[in-house]
């Protein structure tokens, strides 16, 4: 047995070394390196090379959620009228992405935000926002008009040589709410822009840049009494989005001086020339200062019907004309160190003709409808128009805003910091643009019985003339605070709070929360029999608590 037992483990050391033998003649396949990523420290931390080039890229992001409750003073029926609370989940991913060449650095960065959002409080859905085409309602019986999905291509541009082309910050813009949740304060924040610009770096700190941009997303409705033209008939809830035109009268036909006929034009802005932005800007170490100006066209269609409506003969059809409005805004940073490391300050105006987004006045509720509320329930809403159509020359008249606006952010310590901040702005219109409306809604209501609807100036005269809230002059003025904890690198824990008051610089206007059918008593309103409750001024408070993680 053991000499069975030795013979057969000889033989398989044997096999064993032959087989070795075998394998030792065999050719070997080398394995594949591997390219190990490697770190890019040109540009800063995070940057790293993409295999097998010479370009260093960055991936970051944040995620968000933000909660927030604002006061409201109607529950009177509507798609979400007496809602306090809203929420929002968001997101965002940042990719940037340079190669150095022989000309300086090729940079191309994009980024990508989307979220959730619903009620309203400010946190919830946005009309400007649906009105640019960025977000969509969520669909549903008790959803719809509350829950707002959305998808923004926030930046997508490059820069090379000192050109920046693509999808990018308006370089009208300077303070830009950066120490604010909301965004509250009434100053330009156009995030996103289709633009194409040149940089000139002129030394010690000091560039001038030239832009052209896109001028859709800064446009303010051109006034007209009815959103919805006769004939069209639209869901409540959408009628802001589904409009094919929006008309402004004007006379086309006159009996002994006095006019008799009209008709209307599409005061909706078409797309010709792009806005013309300028800025010098000044960065030092205890801070930056910037001057920019821009010229904004207000182009829309001619008249709609030549044959009108009334008596009279036609004497002309007027031809609107474009115009052209301006803006023009300073501002200034100062880093205050001395007081708290990270501590600094901002101060900016801005003023505009024709031109009111650039100034800002209506930052807070957007301007996607030409009368958006501010508040929820208000008692008035505010005219964000650009411009009116004359009646009697066919030419656009431009109303003026500005804006002035003040934030200060300070650091209780490395992980406690907190922002204080303030806004003031008007809109104004001319005595003769109001005016000139009365007259056009005189023809076109004989006794001034139909007022059409809340956009309606009324006949001169009378006493709903001098209550309607249509172009009437206002002013809005919005104070707050924030304190933001940040327990460890990159994630803000946070509450914000602010109040914001509108209301007319002169007179008294229809109280529609406690007079909500003002509006269908015109005639009562005029001979007596119906009186309105009245207001000058109305306010609210609103506050938000936010996490956000940043990457």
């Amino acid at each position: 047995m053991k000499l069975l037992k030795s013979s057969l483990l000889g033989s398989a050391t044997a096999f064993v070394a032959i087989g070795a033998a075998h394998a030792a003649d065999l050719p070997v396949k080398k394995a594949v390196p591997i390219e190990y990523v490697r770190v890019c420290s040109a540009y800063g931390a995070g940057f790293f090379y993409i295999p097998g080039t010479d370009t260093c890229l960055r991936l970051s992001g944040r995620a968000r959620f933000e909660g927030g409750y604002q006061t409201s003073y109607s529950r009177q029926n509507g798609s979400n009228v007496g809602d306090t609370s809203g929420f929002q989940g968001r997101m965002r991913i940042n990719l940037d992405a340079r190669t150095q060449t022989a000309y300086g650095t090729l940079r191309a960065f994009v980024r990508l935000d989307a979220g959730a959002r619903t009620g309203y409080s400010g946190v919830g859905t946005s009309g400007t926002q649906q009105r640019i085409g960025q977000a969509y309602p969520g669909l549903g019986i008790d959803s719809f008009g509350r829950d707002q999905q959305f998808v923004n291509v926030d930046k997508a541009f490059i820069q090379f040589a000192g050109l920046t082309a693509g999808r990018a910050s308006s370089f009208f813009d300077f303070y830009a709410h950066d120490f604010e949740f909301a965004a509250a304060t009434a100053g330009s924040d156009i995030a996103s822009t289709n633009l194409l610009a040149y940089t000139a770096t002129l030394g010690n700190g000091l560039s001038a840049t030239l832009s052209v941009e896109d001028p859709v997303f800064r446009r303010s409705p051109i006034y007209s009494p009815s959103n919805n033209p006769a004939g069209i008939t639209n869901n409540a809830s959408i009628a802001n989005f589904a409009q094919t035109n929006s008309p402004a009268p004007v006379f086309i036909g006159y009996t002994n001086g006095v006019p008799t006929r009209y008709s209307f034009v599409d005061v909706i802005q078409r797309e010709r020339l792009p806005d013309f932005v300028g800025a010098l800007r000044l960065d030092q170490a205890w801070g930056s200062a910037q001057v920019s100006a821009a010229v904004h066209e207000l182009n829309v269609g001619n008249v709609a019907n030549g044959a009108g409506t009334g008596t009279g003969s036609n004497i002309s059809i007027p031809h609107t004309s474009n115009a052209y409005g301006y803006a023009v805004q300073g501002g200034l940073k100062i880093n205050t160190p001395f007081i708290a490391p990270g501590d600094a300050l901002y101060l900016q105006g801005a003023y505009g003709v024709g031109s009111q987004l650039y100034t800002g006045y209506s930052s807070y509720s957007g301007s996607y409808s030409q009368n958006a509320a501010t508040i929820q329930g208000q008692k008035f809403n505010q005219f964000f128009n650009d411009a009116t159509v004359n009646p009697f020359t066919g030419q656009m008249e431009m109303s003026t805003s500005f804006s002035v606006v003040a934030s200060y952010l300070h650091y209780w310590s490395p992980e406690w910091r907190s922002a204080v901040f303030g806004s003031y702005g008007e809109m104004n219109f001319s005595n003769s643009q109001r005016a000139a409306q009365g007259a056009a809604f005189a023809l076109a209501n004989p006794g001034g019985t139909n007022a059409f609807s809340t956009n309606a100036v009324g006949t001169p005269g009378t006493t709903f003339y001098n209550l309607s809230e249509a172009l009437r002059d206002t002013y809005q003025y919005v104070v707050g605070a924030s304190l933001i904890w940040s327990p460890v690198k990159d994630l803000d824990i946070g509450v914000e709070g602010f109040y914001t008051q509108i209301g007319v610089k002169n007179g008294r206007v229809i109280d529609k929360d406690k007079s909500p059918t003002a509006y269908a008593n015109v005639a009562g309103i005029n001979n007596g029999t119906f009186v309105p409750r009245t207001t000058t001024q109305d306010s609210n408070s609103s506050f938000r608590m936010r996490v956000q993680r940043d990457f």
